[in-house]
């Protein structure tokens, strides 16, 4: 069953809504209102703001303990579609799955399956929750501090590490995460988003790939370090390395 995507929280330059296809009652997704908006320091800062609103949201209402963020970049998820929600368009989106004691599916179960035979969240479910999850983000959003300055526009960005996993999911994962020490998404600055971001297209601009596939675990699964997973794609690979990033047990636990 194919939904109308629901607007939960508008902000400047992002929105919260639900995808057309919740895989839980805790599916989230962060949108941006205007494809052609750039990813500067304005609409980094935006990013993060609804991010930040939406999980503190979803551990208000739904008692939501950690967060799971999945994302393409330069990549759309093809035919079964397994480990990733399906694409819904161009325009750049965010997949945020809260996860709390007693869900009844769990956003691995959804995401194992192929995307024809996922079953989505009810109307009902959503019904029960997206009020409180519209309140709830006004509010966690307007208590948010005040966005920073903008930097000079020529001053460096933040550096960033890149390593490979103990466990690789096949030979194009890498794990990126900027040099500071950070606890959760919530504590990066939006400098250090765009140092990300640059990051990643340095990746996806690889030879051998076409584009990227992302997971940021929650830090209670990956021993309180923020961590980027990033899997090299193709049409033609012979194995989605997500299938095997379900079983990673590096990532595993964030989505099972």
């Amino acid at each position: 069953m194919q939904l109308s995507r629901r607007l939960l929280f508008g902000s400047s330059v992002w929105e919260v809504t639900r995808p057309r296809t919740p895989l839980t009652s805790g599916h989230l997704m962060i949108r941006l209102s205007d494809p052609a908006t750039a990813l500067d320091h304005r609409s980094a800062a935006d990013w993060l703001r609804c991010h930040n609103a939406a999980r503190r949201a979803l551990a208000d209402v739904l008692g939501a303990d950690t967060c799971t963020l999945l994302f393409a970049h330069r990549w759309h998820a093809l035919g079964a579609s397994i480990g990733e929600p399906a694409a819904e368009s161009s325009t750049p989106t965010f997949h945020l799955f809260g996860r709390w004691d007693g869900e009844p599916v769990t956003p691995a179960e959804q995401l194992s399956l192929p995307a024809q035979r996922r079953k989505p969240a009810s109307d009902q479910d959503l019904d029960k929750y997206d009020a409180g999850l519209r309140t709830a983000l006004l509010k966690a959003a307007a208590s948010a501090a005040r966005p920073e300055a903008s930097p000079d526009s020529g001053a460096p960005l933040p550096a960033i590490r890149t390593w490979p996993p103990s466990t690789p999911a096949g030979s194009h994962h890498t794990v990126l995460s900027p040099e500071r020490p950070l606890g959760s998404v919530e504590d990066v600055a939006p400098a250090e988003l765009l140092a990300l971001a640059a990051a990643l297209e340095g990746l996806a601009l690889r030879q051998a790939v076409a584009g990227l596939s992302c997971i940021v675990p929650d830090t209670a699964v990956t021993d309180g370090r923020l961590e980027l997973h990033t899997l090299g794609r193709s049409a033609g690979e012979a194995v989605n390395p997500f299938e095997m990033l379900l079983h990673s047990p590096e990532i595993s636990p964030a989505l099972l």
